[in-house]
């Protein structure tokens, strides 16, 4: 294995530095000759797996009746494919361009997507990736309508001129023959008819082309004699036609929400005319007119009434009424109530050929934000259960965590309880869209997604082996009370929208214990149990935490490290309040009538019955101070071992016992370094009147001069460390700042690190080469580069950090050598700050489960352990061999089990390993921020490896995963660039520009998770999944299912004896002679261009590469042969008759001269 030099890492450091930033290079060989690494840049590679949710935006679809596949497409120009549960693919065009309408080449493994832009595009289904065959590019006439016949390979594409192209989609090549509205309509029309709205040939004869203008004009083309046969008019535009299977009817469906029936040989008038949901008046009269019918498919059955199923048309006077679907069988007329406004339909039917009995049994309709599926065969149309995952989006998702490799049991156990939460009576039938095939390979590890919502709901997924399904859904709104309207909305509340939305996730797969935090300043404490029981009164715990003393000025311009050690005894500050293990009642309101000591939410007082899964545990709240709302938590942490939780915000932290449901400690963020402060912090000024919210501020606020916003927030002079002097900055300026920023923060949904990251970049790009120039005046100390982090923050965090308090940004439960006196690992809190300072606390907690009930857990600080520039995002842990530790956790028992069956499953996962003599730095701390990242040998606390991860930039997210062959820090980039460090040398091992920070929904939901997998929010509704193992990527092409599968296209139906006797039946054309150059002629060549695609004959040999590919080449050659047999046994045939023939004639001519002489003849 490869070792590797730090003295690379250490470069630039003077040799007589004293600063305890960085350990000596001797040391630092040291710890590298024992700690060798296994990971390189040839096991990471970047690439998207799988996209997950509800298509966002849907605009059309289209469904393959033989293979089952639906296809769905976006207005961004996204198509996602949909077969059995587990096989769905997401493809893009590259130009955005929203996509109009999809037409499915019926069980040939392709698909043709008509854009917005004019372009039409063949792809191919055959490989597990599809890929653009042939694009065509229209110039001259934008497109609004296509239709492609069953079993034909010329695509009709109308115009918004009126015109039709007929397209060879095999070639993707224009045909000469073109229909010209002119020719179409009446020469005596004076009217251009419109845009083409509808394209079908006839069910019973190919050669008749049925149009539809916009204006209300359909014409039946004759294709033969390039003539119109007959045209029929109507006063309203129409939307849609459907056919009747034996074609000699037709429906048009009109935008007064009328329906008219066609006689295709009597265009004089309809031969009916109805208004579906009109109101019929009693003297005659005509109905009055409604909604416009959008679409309306016409289906027939063998057995019994046709169906009619249409969308819209309902009546004016409907208002607010949701959208609706109307059912029409027989006599029989049902509405069925949709939640969103209706996208497109379309019917299910048993026959792909449109000249039969259709028998319809299902309806796919496709909403704004849903897909449903009803059953026509069963009484009431109920709906089938959908397998796909797309309630995503059922309640906006406001944070995201990802679990790789999960405990084995958490699954079934989620499962269990979760299936419980069913009551939708759903259709006995199976989902009916159940194409393709699964993946052959698999990943061997479970994997989790929890996903909070705005609602207060909380989702556990199973997203093993690249599928993605809902386990169990958790509603913590259950615990408060809810106003009934508006006006009985709390004045405590500190968000106008969503009080319950949840900001933060904590959980330990291992004890099922779940710890979320609220945007109401509140955070929840569950535990999972599968018995159900009545809370006849919630725990409750009310928090005051406050910071009156000061803001922070300025970072010390000193040293990465400073050694603040406070006494155990004062772990107590003067914000701690009383624990209540009741709902809080009181209402305290100091003199000048201001709030205080009133929490945001009411907890229920009345008992709450909570079913099996989780349970509430202890609801924390933190409560008004003064007449100022609590700050919204920032960084929140739960250990099942110790059973604590900690939070924290830009007040200070809080540690709560929960099982003892008491307040251990409850500090500010001044007092956290005792003496040795290493920030300048100014006096606050009082507190001024309130302004009503009104977003957040950014750099162009009306309060500040040009020349405050233009100054650099870290250009002011520093003040010489050690000095008690403040530095030199607007008294007045920033508690005027710091108020607005109070004010407007009741309206953040999430934390408030990365709200400052959004607004910092741009008020603080002017001052970023002032900093560099000023160092060097202004630190004290001889290494300058080491303490210039404190001033050299670039846009970032620090325009907004240097002007607020001081942030916590994340927590870390360990057993560790906190002190560089301990010899042996006691349990400790690790805690980072948005300023790049790393604490920690060393807790006593009592030994057996009878005095850990029963005695209260010890708190004492250790100080601080090292500094980074930028705010902490993520902390943990190595053993002496640089192998990553696992966090500590109590495995699952049930809590409300009988006392001693709980006592004998308890189980605590042992501590670290005592130390060596061999190697006295026997654990390792690594620390990463938005700017560095470090790895602190402990207990020395000597820096032994540093890495500057960005200087342009600063990390999104940051997380220490676990691969096949080692440890690493992953990291995300607000440039959008995703990175690896080894561990503990953090040599850079993967750089790739993958996503540019577009969409502050990114940043809020990006995480990674062992095994090299990641995910983010790329929409509102959906979840894209990613890779960045090597491995992983080797075997995705196994993993993928498959689209297309090789299925015989059903018989067509049988013509009957008298159909054929007498030329009934469906009448074929031989568009090929029609249509092509010898008769038809060439194209104009500046109507289209042809655009090859990148899946040309490459994708056709990836897919005939697999067992599809090998399945499909073998039909095909049996085809062909078949189709040699049987020309070979046609020309046998024709031989014999012709033999007969001859031998008949031989014959007759014998019989006819057999009696003549030869002089008769």
């Amino acid at each position: 294995m490869k070792k590797f030099n730090i003295r690379k890492v250490l470069d630039g450091l003077t040799a007589g530095s004293s600063s305890a930033s960085a350990a000596s290079p001797q040391t630092g060989n040291r710890e590298n000759d024992i700690i060798p690494e296994t990971l390189q840049s040839e096991h990471f590679q970047l690439c998207k797996t799988l996209r997950h949710g509800f298509p966002y935006q849907p605009c059309s679809m289209a469904f393959d009746p033989v293979q089952k596949i639906l296809a769905i497409g976006t207005q961004s120009g996204a198509l996602r494919l949909f077969g059995r549960a587990g096989v769905e693919c997401y493809c893009q065009h590259e130009s955005g361009s929203a996509v109009i309408q999809l037409q499915f080449l019926v069980n040939e493994g392709a698909l043709v997507s008509a854009l917005a832009d004019d372009s039409i595009h063949l792809w191919n289904l055959r490989q597990k990736l599809p890929a653009i065959l042939h694009s065509l590019k229209f110039n001259r006439e934008r497109i609004t309508f296509c239709h492609l016949p069953f079993q034909s390979k010329w695509l009709y594409v109308g115009t918004e001129r009126g015109n039709i192209h007929i397209v060879n989609v095999e070639s993707f090549t224009l045909s000469g023959y073109v229909i010209m509205w002119n020719k179409a309509i009446e020469l005596s029309s004076k009217t251009h008819p419109g845009p083409v709205v509808h394209i079908s040939d006839n069910p019973m004869d190919e050669g008749k082309l049925l149009i539809g203008y916009e204006c209300g004009i359909v014409v039946l083309w004759d294709l033969k004699s390039k003539k119109a046969d007959y045209r029929y008019s109507y006063d309203e535009a129409i939307h849609s036609v459907a056919w009747h299977h034996e074609g000699k009817q037709f429906v048009c469906s009109h935008s007064d929400g009328t329906l008219t029936t066609w006689n295709v040989r009597i265009p004089a008038k309809p031969a009916l005319i109805i208004t579906p949901h009109g109101k019929q008046p009693k003297d005659g009269k005509k109905p009055e007119p409604c909604k416009p019918i959008l679409k309306v498919e016409y289906k027939t059955t063998r057995a019994g009434d046709p169906f009619m199923i249409l969308c819209g048309g309902l009546s004016y006077d409907t208002v607010g009424r949701r959208a609706c679907l109307t059912v029409m069988h027989g006599k029989s007329t049902a509405v069925l109530e949709m939640d969103y406004p209706i996208v497109d339909f379309l019917t299910l039917c048993e026959t792909p050929y449109p000249s039969d009995f259709q028998e319809p049994y299902a309806v796919v309709v496709l909403l704004e934000k849903d897909l449903i599926v009803i059953d026509l065969a069963q009484i009431g149309y109920p709906i089938f259960e959908n397998p796909y995952p797309l309630s995503i989006h059922e309640s906006p998702v406001t944070c995201c965590e990802y679990f790789a490799d999960c405990p084995a049991e958490v699954i079934p156990a989620l499962y269990s309880v979760g299936s419980r939460q069913k009551r939708q009576v759903f259709s006995k039938k199976e989902w009916p869209i159940n194409g393709g095939n699964w993946g052959q390979g698999t990943l061997s590890y479970s994997e989790i997604i929890i996903t909070g919502h705005a609602d207060g709901s909380i989702k556990f997924w199973d997203a093993s082996a690249l599928m993605l399904q809902v386990l169990y859904k958790l509603k913590t709104a259950k615990v408060f009370e809810k106003p009934r309207s508006k006006e009985e909305k709390s004045s405590t509340d500190i968000v106008e929208e969503d009080p319950f939305a949840i900001q933060i996730l904590s959980w330990c797969p291992e004890s099922r214990v779940l710890c979320v935090a609220g945007v109401s300043a509140h955070v929840i404490v569950y535990r999972f149990s599968k018995q159900e029981v009545t809370t006849e009164v919630v725990q409750l715990l009310e928090v005051r935490m406050q910071c009156e003393q000061n803001e922070v000025e300025s970072p010390e311009c000193g040293g990465e490290q400073t050694s603040a050690v406070s006494t155990p005894g004062t772990c107590s500050s003067p914000q701690s309040s009383l624990p209540q293990s009741h709902p809080s009642t009181s209402s305290n309101n100091s003199s000048d009538g201001l709030r205080d000591n009133v929490p945001c939410l009411k907890v229920r007082s009345s008992p709450l019955k909570q079913s099996q899964g989780y349970q509430v545990e202890l609801v924390i709240q933190l409560v008004w101070v003064s007449g100022e709302p609590p700050q919204p938590i920032t960084s929140l942490s739960v250990n099942s071992a110790y059973g604590l939780v900690v939070l924290g915000n830009g007040n200070g932290l809080a540690v709560v016992d929960y099982l003892q449901k008491t307040l251990l400690l409850n500090v500010s963020t001044a007092e956290l370094y005792g003496s040795t402060d290493p920030h300048h912090r100014q006096p606050r000024s009082p507190r001024k009147t309130r302004q009503p919210s009104a977003g957040l501020c950014d750099g162009n606020d009306s309060s500040a001069t040009p020349e405050e916003r233009c100054k650099s927030p870290t250009s002011d002079d520093v003040a010489p460390v050690g000095s008690g002097s403040p530095c030199n900055s607007d008294d007045d300026s920033k508690p005027n700042f710091i108020d607005k920023v109070k004010s407007k923060s009741r309206r953040i949904s999430k934390t408030v690190v990365n709200d400052f990251a959004k607004i910092s970049r741009k008020i603080s790009m002017i001052g970023d080469l002032k900093d560099d120039r000023k160092l060097s005046h202004h630190c004290s100390l001889p290494d300058a580069r080491d303490n210039s982090f404190s001033r050299s923050r670039s846009s970032s965090v620090t325009s907004i950090d240097r002007e607020s308090r001081e942030v916590i940004s994340s927590f870390f439960f360990c057993d560790s050598l906190s002190k560089k006196s301990e010899m042996v690992a006691v349990p400790s809190l690790w805690f980072g700050t948005s300023l790049g300072s790393m604490l920690a606390i060393a807790l006593t907690v009592p030994s057996t489960p009878e005095q850990r009930m029963q005695q209260p857990v010890g708190v004492s600080f250790c100080g601080c352990v090292v500094r980074l520039k930028g705010a902490i995002l993520r902390m943990a842990q190595l053993d002496a061999s640089g192998t990553l530790l696992p966090h500590i956790y109590e495995s699952w028992y049930e809590p409300n089990a009988p006392e001693e069956e709980r006592e004998r499953t308890r189980k605590r996962r042992p501590t670290s390993p005592p130390s060596s003599q061999e190697n006295p730095e026997c654990q390792y701390a690594v620390v990463c921020s938005e700017k560095q990242a470090k790895v602190v040998a402990l207990p020395s606390q000597n820096c032994i490896y540093e890495h500057n991860i960005t200087e342009t930039s600063f990390v999104l997210r940051a997380d220490v995963v676990m691969m096949n062959t080692g440890i690493c820090i992953a990291c995300f980039c607000a440039n959008g660039h995703i990175m690896t460090l080894s561990l503990p040398s953090l040599r850079p091992l993967l750089d790739i520009n993958y996503l540019p920070l577009t969409d502050m929904r990114i940043a809020r939901t990006f995480c990674f998770s062992n095994q090299g997998q990641a995910l983010y929010l790329t929409s509102p509704t959906e979840i894209q999944r990613l890779t960045y193992s090597q491995e992983t990527c080797d075997n995705l092409q196994e993993m993928l299912g498959e689209l297309f599968t090789p299925v015989e296209t059903p018989e067509a139906p049988n013509r009957g004896f008298f159909k054929g006797l007498f030329g009934g039946g469906a009448q074929s054309l031989d568009r090929e002679d029609l249509f092509g150059e010898l008769v038809a002629g060439k194209p104009s060549r500046s109507l289209a261009q042809h655009i090859p695609g990148p899946g040309g004959m490459e994708g056709m040999k990836g897919a005939a590469s697999g067992v599809v590919g090998e399945l499909a080449r073998a039909r095909i050659a049996l085809d062909e042969r078949g189709q040699k047999l049987g020309e070979l046994d046609e020309r046998t045939a024709a031989m014999m008759s012709s033999a007969d023939s001859f031998s008949k004639h031989a014959h007759d001519m014998m019989l006819k001269y057999k009696d003549k002489k030869w002089y008769q003849l």
